[in-house]
């Protein structure tokens, strides 16, 4: 019989979850053993973490664990586990749900709501939201570190007191007498709250089989009934969302809410159905929000006060900034504009023998003029994975990708000797890569398919990070801002040689990617912190 590893984190918490799935599949005749998975090291796999969808801060080690072979299931808690498992990953199971319930842990008495103003700390969007919907002269303060961590901070600071999980005290013995808490039933729980997830690899279909033994379905239904209402609203950790299913009597009632960051504002879905006839209730329930104001509150949302706040100068999609750590606030704005310029057809009329894209808007651009079938490109050269990804999805193979353009010129130079190449660019295209081309008699056929409009825009003076993802975007930003000592993270090398000319600390990412980006800034915090 084999021995079903069971990775884990090693705190407190991970630990008991870990081990009452082991004592579950023991009870069905199983062997297990307990792989704590803090730290994996370096280690290979066959496609880069972004491919694969590991973007979560809090389950990327297991993920990459389970990939690697290290272990055989993940043990995780339901709530902190994205909406979209990586590549080859499934849920295998979830346990009996535990206290789905917020609590308030008290720091002397319950005579504080008496008082005019309160001090409550949560380090959760969604509490913080709900706290303020009913308690608006209340002030919220921050609140992070583990379950003994906060506890003690709230021991240690003037506050009237503080929110947990009910589940996560209980599980590790340290919810505190009867008087020193208060249930708030009012709360709706984050979706999934109290339920421990099993995950598994798809491949692995005797596995699979034997966690269906230790799933309560139960459970099974509520959650995925709450968490398909969060994803459709698209919140993560960085929207004020509560949803909770319960079922009783084959009857499920299911309650979401969404809320504005101050708690000025909510909207709520509540229907009752019988378990039979569930379909799609969680997406139902988040369009129903959507639909009755949802989308302007998510447009609107601000951040909760961070230690820690970057700005990015452009627009990230909301799967980027749930994978920021959840101490680092984020804001954005877009510093440039792209418009593509309208081509001739005769451009692409006969077969070109040598394409170069420095960026995706050359690739987009191009495809906004000309259906993929127009294009007869026999040798396509790329700067960055994405632009990469995005040709050979619309267009055809990649002869070589390279990270910058000066790299990509060099190579090009000694694969290329005497021959010719069109350049796809925008009318803000650098030197490097036409430069060294002509030095070495390759001549540059040079399409100017998109333009770049500067809209540079001041920022305040609270940031303590800026994310660039082009030479351009820094022209724009500088236009309105003045230079400081601040952390500056740049996407590529061209970028960060920009960059380097205004400013002393200067990040490159290991990847030209925006997630690349953002495993930096995490990692460079990360280190800041400790």
């Amino acid at each position: 019989m084999r021995t079903i590893k069971i990775g884990t984190r090693s705190s407190k918490l991970a630990l008991w979850q870990a081990n009452t799935v082991a004592k579950q599949l023991e009870h069905f005749g199983y062997k297990t053993e307990i792989v704590k998975i803090d730290s994996v090291g370096d280690i290979v796999l066959d496609r880069p973490l972004y491919e694969l969808g590991i973007t979560g801060v809090f389950t990327k080690n297991l993920d990459i664990a389970l990939l690697n072979g290290k272990i055989d299931i993940a043990v995780h808690s339901f709530k902190d586990v994205p909406t979209n498992l990586p590549q080859g990953i499934v849920q295998a199971a979830v346990i009996k749900r535990g206290d789905f319930n917020d609590i308030l842990v008290i720091k002397e008495d319950e005579n504080f709501f008496t008082n005019e103003t309160a001090t409550i700390a949560t380090g959760s969007l969604r509490r913080k939201a709900q706290w303020l919907y009913r308690y608006p002269h209340h002030k919220i303060t921050g609140l992070r570190g583990n379950v003994i961590t906060r506890l003690q901070k709230l021991e240690d600071n003037d506050w009237d007191g503080a929110i947990f999980a009910a589940a996560g005290l209980k599980r590790v013995d340290l919810l505190p007498k009867k008087e020193k808490y208060l249930k708030l039933d009012w709360m709706v729980p984050a979706p999934a709250q109290g339920a421990v997830m099993v995950a598994a690899l798809e491949k692995d279909q005797e596995l699979l089989e034997i966690c269906k033994e230790i799933n309560h379905e139960e459970t099974a239904t509520c959650v995925k009934i709450e968490r398909e209402f969060l994803q459709v609203l698209e919140g993560g950790c960085t929207a004020p969302i509560g949803a909770l299913a319960t079922l009783k009597d084959e009857i499920i009632k299911f309650k979401g809410v969404l809320f504005s960051p101050d708690g000025k504002h909510k909207i709520e879905f509540f229907k009752e159905v019988e378990a039979n006839n569930v379909s799609d209730l969680g997406a139902f329930g988040a369009n129903y929000i959507l639909e009755r104001g949802g989308k302007k509150l998510m447009r609107e949302m601000i951040n909760i006060e961070k230690d820690i706040n970057i700005y990015a100068t452009k627009n990230l999609s909301l799967e980027q900034v749930n994978a920021l750590s959840s101490h680092i606030g984020s804001s954005m704005s877009d510093f440039i504009t792209i418009r593509s310029n309208r081509l001739k057809p005769k451009i692409v009329k006969s077969s070109i023998e040598n394409v170069v894209f420095t960026s995706q808007n050359g690739v987009e651009a191009v495809l906004e003029n000309f259906s993929p079938t127009d294009l007869d490109f026999k040798n396509i050269y790329c700067v960055g994975r994405r632009t990469k990804r995005l040709i050979e999805k619309r267009i055809g193979k990649v002869t070589q990708v390279e990270n910058s353009a000066e790299s990509l010129a060099n190579y090009l130079v000694q694969q290329l000797p005497n021959k010719s190449v069109t350049f796809f660019c925008g009318n803000k295209r650098r030197d490097e890569l036409p430069s060294i081309l002509k030095k070495n008699n390759i001549e540059v056929n040079e399409v100017e398919c998109y333009q770049t409009q500067l809209t540079p825009r001041k920022i305040e003076d609270k940031y303590n990070a800026i994310l660039f993802f082009s030479p351009t975007g820094i022209e724009s930003f500088i236009k309105e801002n003045k230079i400081k000592d601040i952390a500056v993270f740049c996407i590529g090398e061209t970028t960060a040689n920009e960059a380097k000319k205004y400013f002393k600390n200067v990040i490159v990412s290991k990847l030209s990617t925006v997630e690349s980006m953002i495993s930096s800034v995490n990692e460079y915090f990360k280190e800041k912190e400790n």
